[in-house]
C-alpha cells in the first residue's frame, strides 16, 4: 500500500502569514503526520503531494528525505486526481494537517482496506466532532446521522479512472486522532486542550 499525504493546499481558512502545515505542535504538523505514517510500517512508499501553494512545506519535506509529487495546486480534487492517475496500487490518502495522528490509528484504518471497494472515506459523527469543539464544512448523511469527512480515504487506484461518479463507501471511526484537522485558527487554539 502507498500513502499519499495531501500537502499542497493554500490553507486560506487559517488566515496565516505562513503555510499551515508548518504550524508547530511539538514539531511541524506535516512532519508529525509523515513520521506517524513511517512508524506504522504500513506502506511500501509515502508520497507527499505538494504544489506551488506550499513551497516551504515541499522544501521541509525534501530536507527530511520525504519524496514529493508536484501538482498544479488548482484544488484538492484536481491534485488528488492527477496523482492517482500515476499510481496503480492500493492507496491511503491522508490530509497533512492531522496533528494527533499516530501509528496505532493508521494501522486500524489500513486494516479496514477492502480491495473490492474502489473508494472508502473515513468519517466521524457530528456528535463526536462537536463534543471536541470542532466544526466541519464537509458533511454527509450516513447510517442515519450527519457525519464529517476526516480527509482520510482508502482507495483501490487500479479501479479509478476519474474521481467523478465514484461509488463511495464509508466507515465511521470516532477518534480524536483523526477528527482533529487544522482548518481554522480556532482548531489550532483548541489543539492545546486536546
Amino acid at each position: 500500500m502507498i500513502c499519499l499525504v495531501m500537502a499542497g493546499g493554500k490553507g486560506t481558512r487559517m488566515n496565516l502569514d505562513d503555510e499551515k502545515l508548518l504550524l508547530k505542535f511539538k514539531k511541524p504538523v506535516i512532519l508529525h503526520v509523515v513520521h506517524s505514517l513511517k512508524n506504522s510500517n504500513s506502506f511500501s512508499k509515502i508520497l507527499a503531494v505538494t504544489s506551488c501553494n506550499s513551497p516551504k512545506t515541499k522544501k521541509l519535506l525534501e530536507e527530511n528525505n520525504i519524496e514529493t509529487f508536484d501538482t498544479s495546486g488548482i484544488g484538492y480534487v484536481e491534485d488528488l486526481n492527477s496523482t492517482l492517475r500515476t499510481i496503480n496500487d492500493h492507496v491511503l490518502v491522508i490530509s497533512g494537517d492531522l496533528p494527533l495522528l499516530d501509528e496505532e490509528i493508521i494501522k486500524k484504518i489500513t486494516n479496514q482496506f477492502d480491495p473490492k471497494k474502489i473508494w472508502t472515506s473515513i468519517l466521524v459523527t457530528n456528535k463526536f466532532l462537536t463534543a471536541l469543539g470542532l466544526e466541519s464544512d464537509f458533511s454527509v448523511n450516513f447510517d442515519g446521522q450527519t457525519c464529517h469527512y476526516t480527509g482520510i480515504s482508502l482507495v483501490n487506484s487500479e479501479k479509478v479512472s476519474s474521481l467523478e461518479n465514484l461509488d463511495e463507501n464509508y466507515i465511521i471511526i470516532d477518534d480524536k486522532r483523526i477528527a482533529f484537522n487544522l482548518n481554522s485558527k480556532k482548531d489550532y487554539d483548541l489543539l492545546g486542550t486536546a
